[in-house]
């Protein structure tokens, strides 16, 4: 990759390897409501202008239906789920938890039939990736965190469906365009329940409002403007990469900054969702010449740019 690729590669995973920690701040103050209200109208607020200037929001209109959905698989219910979570469970588990995105992605997209056929190699995959998932679980969810550790698992199941909406419905729009009504429909979905679940803002610190700033601005905001130049800089398959590195980034600043562990469910299931998402998402050989002929290719829509987007808490 060039060094403009490297740039942006490493300011991506960083960006978004940098939200869960930011959500257990803001939720020390702020009622998970508020946090998702303010972290979607503030990227809204950033994003919706320069769609707009673009003249991108109009080609949306046909496709009102699918806006919602995506808005509700990408933004509004995963959102919601990971910063209610992150009142019971640590930072470093939630970032892990949603590192299961491929291995859903790779089922939804097989039972979509957008996929290849789950061969012996990718049964293998999602046999590892999930018993990573389970060992997360096993070892470090007790009580009534296993109810948060399921909110995340849903936030992931979300965020792998999330993309393969845009895919199938939304890929001949604009994609900034699509992000930004996807906060906007999200700001506005929060906006009456953020209104009754917090009980003012006199007594918020000024480390919740720094939190919510840098979930909107840059971990919303940013974050898709980045992504999309990488995607132009370097492709789809390069930026899926992103999805192995962010969980780490989450785990190095749960343990640094907020004094969580680095618990046996860390080290044992970590490597093997990993390791389990490469080969369950790993693309097949491409067929040898002779057997290629005459055959009519097109393309995956499982592999398209908005289908490769990697979650971002």
């Amino acid at each position: 990759m060039s060094r403009r690729g490297w740039a942006l590669f490493v300011a991506l995973s960083i960006i978004w390897g940098i939200p869960y920690l930011f959500i257990k701040i803001a939720v020390e103050d702020l009622s998970p409501a508020a946090v998702v209200f303010a972290r979607t109208l503030l990227a809204a607020l950033l994003l919706l202008p320069l769609a707009a200037a673009r003249g991108q929001l109009r080609p949306l209109v046909p496709a009102w239906p699918w806006l919602l959905l995506f808005a509700l698989l990408e933004v509004c219910a995963p959102f919601g789920l990971l910063t209610v979570a992150e009142q019971h469970i640590s930072s470093s588990l939630t970032g892990l938890l949603v590192a299961a995105v491929p291995l859903i992605q790779a089922l939804f997209s097989r039972v979509l039939g957008i996929a290849d056929r789950i061969d012996g190699r990718r049964l293998i995959g999602l046999l590892v990736g999930f018993a990573g998932v389970a060992a997360l679980v096993g070892l470090d969810v007790r009580g009534g965190s296993l109810l948060a550790a399921g909110a995340v698992l849903l936030a992931a199941a979300c965020y792998a469906s999330g993309p393969l909406v845009a895919s199938l419905k939304l890929s001949h729009l604009p994609s900034i365009a699509v992000s930004a009504v996807g906060m906007g429909l999200s700001a506005l979905a929060y906006a009456p329940f953020a209104a009754v679940s917090q009980d003012g803002v006199a007594n918020v610190g000024a480390p919740a409002w720094v939190a919510v700033a840098v979930l909107g601005v840059l971990c919303s905001a940013v974050a898709f403007l980045v992504f999309f130049a990488l995607l132009a800089e370097v492709g789809p398959s390069r930026t899926t990469v992103i999805t192995y590195v962010n969980p780490a980034v989450a785990v190095l600043l749960g343990v640094l900054t907020l004094g969580e562990p680095v618990t046996v469910g860390i080290v044992v299931g970590f490597p093997l969702v990993l390791l389990g998402s490469y080969l369950a998402t790993r693309r097949s050989a491409a067929p040898a010449p002779d057997a290629a002929a005459g055959a009519v290719v097109t393309p995956d829509p499982a592999v398209s740019e908005d289908a490769n987007r990697p979650a971002g808490g």
